[in-house]
């Protein structure tokens, strides 16, 4: 008996062993991958091309930049880019979902490696992440209800208003009057409006849809997403300028369980180079009808 106690001890030390100690992230079937969890103390870049898999967190209801298409695989601008940087590292890639302000917020433990997100390079996600190059900047914007007559100008028609955004994104920071972003000092001109905070901007816009007023007065997100929603007939029109110019930047958490230097340096180097041979000006025209958000306007 106590023979084969120690035999059964003793093959349940090996499997333990072979399964080498990683672990499953939690959060849901999509809110992370297998990730990294489990080989502390490792460099980020050889897990990686050990795995063979590349796991990045994105937005599945964000388009054009990233969403599903009928038949559920990902699609987007921040696709296109994820799958050639995964192409350049020579592994596969796999998608989680995790919530927005669970990205920007950093310490992943090690659940995805990197988000090509969208995510506007600020000072204050710059404490948690590292942020790549900006391989893209998009105009932040303002749309209301078609019906409405009232707000032309968001500089001196939406105060006090009601207005939807993201959460934990530069919209909201840009309303609450606390953005920065490095090099540049966004005006703000919009007082005391009353801020909504959603997922993610298409629920925002999904809202405002419901009518003039109805529960939002506007909404605020990247230009290229609420022209997508007009094209899909969501009856919302732009109103006025951009307010500012985002840098997006690709993430990595400063926190990961192995040290994510030399794979933040690969991927900074891939986006260094996606500029330089005009892949990131292709992916941008095929997404953006034809306009090259890639240079900072």
């Amino acid at each position: 008996m106590r023979r084969a106690l120690v035999t059964l001890i003793t093959l349940v030390l090996v499997a333990a062993a072979a399964c080498g100690g990683e672990t499953t992230a939690g959060g849901g079937g999509d809110g992370g991958g297998s990730g990294t969890t489990g080989k502390e103390g490792n460099d980020l870049l050889s897990v990686v091309k050990e795995r063979g898999t590349l796991i990045a967190s994105t937005d599945p209801a964000y388009p054009p930049q990233s969403s599903r298409n009928p038949a559920g695989e990902f699609e987007g601008f921040d696709i296109d880019v994820t799958a050639e940087i995964a192409k350049r590292l020579g592994v596969d890639v796999k998608y989680v979902t995790p919530p927005f302000d669970a990205i920007t917020s950093g310490g992943w433990s090690g659940r995805w490696d990197l988000s090509v997100g969208s995510i506007t390079i600020t000072p204050e996600r710059q404490k948690v992440l590292l942020f790549t190059p900006a391989y893209y900047y998009t105009p932040a914007s303002v749309a209301v209800h078609q019906e409405n007559t009232d707000i032309q100008d968001p500089a001196t028609d939406l105060d006090g208003a009601t207005i939807g955004s993201c959460v934990a994104c530069s919209y909201e920071s840009y309303l609450e009057g606390t953005l920065e972003i490095p090099g540049e000092k966004p005006e703000f001109v919009i007082d005391d409006p009353q801020v909504m905070t959603y997922d993610t901007d298409t629920t925002a816009i999904q809202e405002l849809a419901l009518g003039d007023g109805a529960r939002l007065d506007a909404v605020m997100s990247a230009l290229p997403t609420l022209e997508g929603a007009i094209e899909n007939d969501t009856p919302i029109k732009v109103v006025g300028d951009p307010l500012f110019y985002e840098p997006l930047g690709v993430a990595v958490d400063k926190e990961s369980p192995e040290d994510p230097q030399a794979f933040f340096d690969e991927v900074s180097k891939i986006i260094q180079d996606m500029h330089s041979d005009g892949t990131l000006t292709e992916f941008s025209e095929k997404w953006y009808k034809g306009d090259d958000l890639t240079k900072k306007t």
